[in-house]
């Protein structure tokens, strides 16, 4: 670690302290050259993967994306903010343990929609209409037939 100070890259740790929360390190150095002290934080770097859309396009992840397509499909459904709050955890975490570098959209509406059929049907068949592009009244029913028969988990 370069000091901000005078940058000579030989600093020397004096003390170490894991955050209240766990998720940050916090380090007390000192400068071998200006002998002045600084804090650094560490913590760890967690890189969601690249969205590849239908066209080919890549873009950066976007939480706010995600929470506001699900918003809209939950409009006036009786479903709580924690609850929509904990589906977009899960669907952020199950993009972070997939270890990919790069997920194609249809990927986060498969778990969007997941997630949706167990929080609200109405919601579910709302998002699905959109994302699979529904065009008759037959589309829509099949999706209603596949959410009354498949279990809820």
């Amino acid at each position: 670690m370069k000091c901000p100070f005078c940058n000579c890259p030989d600093t020397q740790v004096i003390d170490s302290r894991v955050s209240e929360e766990g998720d940050t390190i916090r380090r007390r150095r000192r400068c071998a050259a200006c002998e002045r002290r600084f804090t650094t934080y560490e913590r760890a770097e967690l890189v969601m993967p690249a969205v590849v859309k239908r066209n080919g396009t890549r873009v950066e992840f976007d939480p706010s994306k995600l929470r506001g397509s699900m918003k809209l499909a939950l409009r006036k459904r009786p479903v709580s903010t924690e609850d929509l709050d904990a589906a977009v955890a899960r669907i952020e975490e199950s993009l972070l343990v997939s270890g990919k570098r790069e997920v194609n959209s249809g990927y986060i509406g498969e778990l969007v929609m997941n997630e949706l059929r167990k929080l609200d049907q109405v919601a579910y068949v709302r998002f699905a209409s959109v994302y699979k592009s529904f065009e008759n009244i037959d589309e829509f029913v099949k999706a209603i037939d596949e959410i009354q028969v498949a279990p809820r988990t």
